[in-house]
């Protein structure tokens, strides 16, 4: 995976303009912050958060990725104010999970989830590299 952040646009902080990469494609469903029975972990945003992208790195591990392998997020969020009021927190366990990779992102702010009491989804799409890791080459200018 390589960022793609041309000097023409603005400095991306947090993500990424684009992301370049080379393999199979994994599309993740919007996971919530569900536990494995299917439990809201809580109804703290930031909690939430960290389980649902959790999700998100169950699935992309599964099929053979890692948090570098993803290309893209799209976060939906029933309150822009309470991710805004939570941003310290939720970059924090950001971080934790997904290291200083900063995939591109969108934010998306919804009237509802489809999960009650749902605060916020996370959907991805991931590349998860062919066995060879030197098959990717990045483009020339």
């Amino acid at each position: 995976m390589k960022p793609v952040n041309p000097s023409t646009l603005s400095r991306p902080r947090g993500y990424s303009h684009g992301i370049l990469g080379e393999g199979r494609v994994l599309f993740v469903a919007g996971q919530v912050g569900c536990n494995a029975n299917g439990e809201l972990v809580s109804d703290d945003f930031t909690s939430q958060f960290d389980q649902a992208l959790g999700n998100v790195l169950a699935v992309v591990t599964d099929a053979g990725g890692m948090p570098q392998s993803i290309g893209r997020f799209t976060i939906y969020v029933v309150n822009k104010q309470e991710y805004l009021e939570a941003q310290r927190e939720i970059g924090e366990r950001y971080r934790a999970r997904m290291g200083r990779h900063y995939p591109a992102m969108t934010l998306v702010e919804v009237r509802s989830l489809l999960e009650a009491g749902a605060k916020v989804e996370i959907e991805a799409t991931a590349v998860i590299a062919d066995r060879n890791p030197h098959s990717f080459q990045t483009p020339t200018s």
